[in-house]
């Protein structure tokens, strides 16, 4: 185990105070950025979604709720074994009390294509109770980009086309009838929906509280997050040969 090197208290000290400044000065940028987030326009949904949940059919003004905004998680769906993604539900075992987002007028929502009997399976397995709904046979996934049909939409990931994400070695994400992740938010006035924000790739690890633990110990994350089993396989060989980030 490769351990910090070992020094007196005032040593440590005079380190822990110089991390101390960069740590301030990386907050107050923070906030900047996320002042900046909530400043951006808007653009209004016209399109009139149709999903799948356990109740039935939805439409995206319905997954609010009946509070003023929605936050939803683009859950990617291994389509060759019909599972949840591992990283994906790593994303999902975090999630907090929902009571606390509810409190402040916002609804979380996980959406993936894939079928509502495959997605409830899941959902039993991990023991979630969170809205969970199916976007299987409309637009919604391609509209937002994180699933591909190159036959009826152009290829495009975290705001790149094909030709980018491929140059960058990111091919995973441009195969045809493959999924991305990625959380988009939503703003409702009255029964008009407006996405605020839609953000990829890395821009969902504000939800990996177990990271921002670790991130505070020397041995750190310890696994990537591609690499994370599903909470039950812990103990077990876990084969990720289907899955890449």
């Amino acid at each position: 185990m490769d351990l910090p090197q070992i020094v007196s208290r005032e040593e440590w000290l005079v380190a822990r105070k110089r991390l101390l400044e960069k740590e301030k000065e990386f907050s107050r940028t923070q906030d900047v950025l996320s002042t900046e987030r909530r400043a951006l326009p808007m653009v209004e949904i016209d399109k009139d979604y149709i999903f799948e949940g356990p109740q039935g059919k939805v439409r995206l003004i319905d997954m609010f709720e009946g509070r003023e905004q929605l936050i939803v998680y683009h859950f990617m769906w291994l389509h060759d074994i019909d599972q949840g993604c591992h990283s994906c539900s790593f994303h999902v075992d975090n999630v907090p009390d929902l009571t606390h987002l509810h409190g402040a007028g916002t609804t979380l929502a996980l959406i993936s294509r894939a079928p509502l009997a495959s997605i409830e399976r899941h959902r039993q397995r991990m023991g979630w109770t969170l809205p969970w709904y199916s976007s299987y046979g409309n637009d919604f996934n391609y509209d937002f980009h994180v699933s591909n049909d190159e036959s009826r939409f152009p290829i495009q990931y975290n705001y790149m086309d094909k030709a980018t994400l491929e140059e960058k070695g990111l091919q995973f994400y441009t195969r045809d009838n493959g999924d991305g992740q990625g959380i988009s938010v939503f703003v409702r006035d009255g029964e008009r929906v407006f996405n605020t924000y839609s953000t990829y790739g890395r821009g969902a690890d504000p939800m990996l509280t177990t990271y921002n633990y670790l991130d505070l110990t020397p041995l750190g994350r310890q696994r990537h997050v591609s690499q994370m089993p599903y909470h039950d396989e812990y103990g077990q060989p876990v084969d990720h040969s289907h899955h890449h980030h």
